[in-house]
Order: C-alpha cells, then structure tokens, then sequence
C-alpha cells in the first residue's frame, strides 16, 4: 500500500466513524439503550464457549474477558450517543462526574457464573439513571426495552409491549450473596414456608434476566436479599422494566425502591401476587 492509499483508507475508516456516531446521536434514550445492550449481547454471544481468562473479585466472584469486551462495547456506544453522559459500569466503575445530571447503569454480563460454565442464562443490563433502559437476552435475540413510562420487547423487528400475569405461578428467588437482612430474612427460608409451597413454585436462575421476564409475564415474581438495589447496575434495568410495566416493586419490608435505608427487592405481576409473597415473607421471618 503507498502512501496515498493509506490517507485513503484513514479518510474512508474516519468517514465510516463518523457516520456510526451520528446514527447513534440520532437516537432517542430508548433507542441508545436498545443499541448499547446489544452491542454488549453480540459480544456475549460472539465469545461464548470460548476458554476466557477470569478476573478474581475476591469472594468467589470473577469477572471475564466477556465481561470487559461487552462493556467495552456498550460504552463505545454511549460516549458516541451520549458524551456528555457519566456512566457506571460493573467492570469500569465511574467514568465521568458522579453528581453527572445523566447517568447510565451497565451491567455487561449479568450471570457470569452461568456463562462460564456454558449456561446461556444471562442479560446485558443498561439503564438511564431514572429513564430509558434496556435488557438483552444474548441467545434468545430479546431486548426488553422501556422509555420510562412503558416496555416493550423487540423481537424478529417486532416490537411488543410487556405484560405481566402472575399465571406461571414461577416465582424466581436470588439465592446468591450477600444476605444483609439476615437473620431476619432469609431468601431461602422463603422457599420452605408452607403458604409459598400452596401458590408458588420456585426459580432460581441467577440472573437479573428474570427480572425482565416478570414484566413479560414469564415470571409471576422475583425477590432478592439487599440493600438500595435501584442505583444498582445488576438491577437498575430490571426495575424500570416492571415499573413501566405495571408490575408492583417494593422491597422486602414493603417499603418503595429507592427511599434511604432500603432493603432488597420484590417486584410481582399484580397486586394480589405481591401481597402473598410479603405476608409470606413477614410471616416466616419477622414473627
């Protein structure tokens, strides 16, 4: 290649550059977070079954080059869409201002342990700090997907709105660490009480994907131990999904999402499936 080729090829690679940014600028919140999540999911999905270096986190969690690679390009997304935007991300932490008026969420591989053990069971989670959100299911091709006021799922092109029904009677429950309401609640003790036995069956798929599946109606509920969970970047996504849905969210003492001193997560297809499950939980724990 001579010199003159080479300026021609930097000039035609600039030129593609620019035109991806300015598709993405063209974007509305929703949109951008549609697009970030399955620049995230086809990474995913690229690099599945391949043997991937781990990255300890200590306790026994880890991260992979999955991991970092689809956050890398979920955020190659926002900077283009978004540059003036701060963003959290699971892997990156805090990039920009953290008092930022805008901040998105990113949760690039939710379900690690899943992945790395050849389970497709995980999501890609990217939200707007109190807007638009987006979550993909890498495998399935879904991307859930809210404006913040409701949600959908595109699927094949078609976009759906989300419909939550309490009908599978699947409740998922997060068993994985850690358990900061203990002793007083245990999520697995919630598994054993006998009213919970008589309506319910239990799920446990370890990840937030299910989150999203209960605004679609593929999951009557979903409760998990924790603090605040709603700046979370595992959560964030999932919780607007089922808010913009209809679905009740609380957390585990009732209380709304997002007030000080908040604990975990409760978020039912309806009213009636959330009340079962915090006497369930009050019952068993608090008597």
């Amino acid at each position: 290649m001579g010199p003159g080729d080479e300026r021609g090829s930097t000039g035609l690679t600039a030129d593609i550059l620019c035109r991806v940014i300015n598709s993405y600028a063209g974007l509305d919140d929703a949109g951008v977070s549609i697009a970030a999540a399955r620049a995230g999911a086809d990474v995913v999905r690229t690099l599945y079954g391949r043997q991937l270096t781990r990255i300890g986190k200590g306790a026994g969690d880890f991260a992979t080059a999955a991991d970092v690679a689809a956050e890398k390009a979920i955020l190659g997304v926002i900077r283009a869409a978004r540059p003036a935007d701060a963003v959290l991300g699971e892997e990156g932490g805090q990039q920009g201002a953290t008092e930022a008026a805008r901040q998105w969420l990113v949760d690039p591989l939710c379900g690690t342990l899943n992945y790395a053990v050849g389970n497709m069971l995980v999501a890609v989670n990217v939200a707007l700090r109190d807007g638009a959100a987006a979550v993909a299911d890498p495998f399935s091709g879904e991307v859930f997907f809210s404006d913040g006021k409701t949600a959908w799922v595109r699927s094949d092109g078609a976009d759906t709105p989300l419909t939550p029904t309490p009908a599978t009677r699947l409740v998922d429950v997060n068993l994985d660490p850690p358990f900061p309401s203990a002793p007083g609640f245990r999520a697995v003790d919630l598994l054993a009480h006998p009213g919970f036995v008589a309506h319910f069956r239990p799920r446990v798929v370890s990840t937030t994907l299910a989150l999203a599946w209960v605004a679609a109606g593929k999951r009557a509920a979903y409760v998990t131990d924790g603090g605040d969970l709603s700046g979370s970047v595992h959560f964030a996504a999932g919780i607007a999904l089922c808010r913009a849905a209809g679905c009740v969210v609380t957390g585990i003492d009732g209380t709304p999402i997002g007030q000080a001193g908040g604990r975990g997560l409760v978020a039912a297809a309806d009213g009636e499936t959330h009340d079962l499950l915090m006497s369930f939980i009050h019952s068993s724990s608090w008597s």
